[in-house]
């Protein structure tokens, strides 16, 4: 058996790792690359394998480096279906053609460039058509019921904790007479967040292929993240200002609704002030939250109110809404895409508001190197977006706690939970300083651990 990591290899985005055992040929995600522009060329780039060839897909969940180029896949030549939970299933049209309208549109915008320039005109990386074929092929599949595709090859999914309908993928697999369990993590979500149970434990395996993406530290816990976002919010509201913050659509925003809700109920002194969500993407996603409440934890089943309905919050879906948000200086709290600020309405917010000193960019998620987002991050005293130069002088912050992404000691936690430890543990979706750490840290514990290399298949 053969597996290969054709994203996510020392890198935390483009996730695809591909498996060739003797009957099959299959794929784990076919995600996109997300990050600087570095990253985004290899989307461009052919895959390492040939599409047609791909017998089906298991998608662990909806995150665009995740799924992201399953419509190119398709129009590729990739024919078969696509495995994944019923909640992820709800997701995938969602994201899928989210995506493709970017595509045609960023193309659209690229070739009138081109023309001007006397250059022949590009094709987007993939189209609406392409994504509503791949659609087609979504087969959700229940959590914990085993599922064979064919002779020798079994594999269940199981709630990974990442956000809504993520899975972590057991693989059973008789390959020339031996019998092995390769279990992929996907993306592992924090234990004793909201809204979602815990990432699922699970006892034994043969070969584990992790993700690392915090591998290397632990959450900031100083403060209840929800004490942290009260004081931000009151800090930047008192002087005037607005908080913006850069929020992933799929669980971040969802999240972010529900600790607002509980703070707007609990806190007599919370700004009187409104919630904007200005994603049309995160709009819909957090109907597909309401859809699936057999999802929820035990605390999120409990709250008699609706944490995705709430007073002060407005959805703002239409561009001219959106507007006049920039336009208004009333204090207000915008929650907008992209998370890295790499697109989206949240740069038209930035390019209003990161001059004012008053107002307050919030980080609560992963941002890629080369990212906007990781710039201000990083501290930067100025930024070039939109043809020109901006003096950063709004308030930047980040709240760690915030990540859907398990950090060192999560991480450390449900790989003890394998009784005995695995033959080897397989390190992915992580930067190489955090991959290296948690590396490190693993073979303290005795752990034996490899770390994937892109388009270099590994023998099992």
């Amino acid at each position: 058996m053969l597996i290969t990591s054709h994203g996510a290899a020392q890198v935390v985005t483009g996730s695809c790792h591909q498996v060739e055992t003797e009957h099959f040929n299959f794929l784990i995600d076919c995600g996109m690359f997300q990050g600087g522009k570095e990253l985004a060329r290899k989307n461009y780039e052919p895959f390492g394998f040939i599409p047609e060839d791909i017998d089906f897909m298991i998608l662990t969940h909806g995150h665009i480096d995740h799924c992201g180029l399953i419509p190119r896949l398709v129009k590729k030549g990739f024919s078969g279906k696509i495995y994944t939970s019923p909640a992820t299933a709800d997701l995938v049209p969602i994201m899928l053609r989210d995506a493709a309208f970017i595509q045609e549109k960023d193309t659209e915008h690229e070739n009138k460039r081109r023309v001007r320039q006397g250059l022949p005109p590009r094709d987007p990386l993939f189209t609406m058509a392409d994504a509503e074929k791949a659609i087609a092929s979504v087969t959700p599949l229940e959590y914990k019921k085993p599922f064979s595709p064919g002779e020798s090859l079994e594999f269940v999914l199981q709630d990974a904790g990442h956000v809504i309908g993520s899975a972590i993928v057991e693989l059973s697999v008789t390959d020339k007479g031996k019998e092995k369990k390769i279990v992929f993590s996907g993306d592992l979500g924090q234990n004793d967040v909201p809204i979602i149970e815990d990432p699922t434990l699970i006892e034994k395996a043969d070969y584990i292929f992790i993700e690392s993406t915090y591998g290397d530290r632990l959450h900031d816990k100083r403060l209840p993240r929800d004490q942290q976002i009260l004081e931000i919010v009151k800090r930047t509201i008192g002087r005037g200002g607005k908080v913006f913050i850069p929020s992933f659509a799929l669980e971040r925003t969802q999240e972010l609704l529900y600790t607002l809700s509980e703070l707007q109920r609990d806190n007599s002194d919370f700004p009187d002030v409104p919630i904007y969500l200005d994603s049309p993407l995160a709009i819909k996603i957090t109907e597909v939250f309401k859809d699936h409440p057999e999802l929820y934890d035990a605390e999120a089943r409990a709250r008699k109110d609706q944490p995705f309905s709430f007073p002060n919050l407005q959805c703002t879906p239409d561009t001219e809404d959106s507007k006049d948000i920039s336009r208004s200086d009333d204090p207000a709290i915008v929650i907008a895409g992209s998370g890295m600020c790499t697109a989206g309405r949240i740069r038209h917010h930035i390019r209003h508001g990161i001059e004012n000193p008053a107002n307050t960019v919030l980080f609560v998620g992963y941002q890629a190197p080369g990212s906007l987002g990781r710039v201000l991050l990083d501290g930067a005293e100025e930024i070039r977006m939109m043809g020109r130069l901006f003096d950063v002088r709004a308030e930047i912050q980040r709240i760690g706690s915030f990540s859907a992404h398990a950090d060192q000691s999560g991480l450390t936690r449900w790989l003890e939970a394998f009784e005995p430890k695995p033959e080897k543990v397989f390190l992915v979706h992580g930067e190489e300083k955090s991959i290296e750490a948690f590396s490190k840290h693993l073979k303290g514990l005795g752990f034996n651990t490899a770390v994937p290399k892109e388009d270099e298949p590994i023998e099992i």
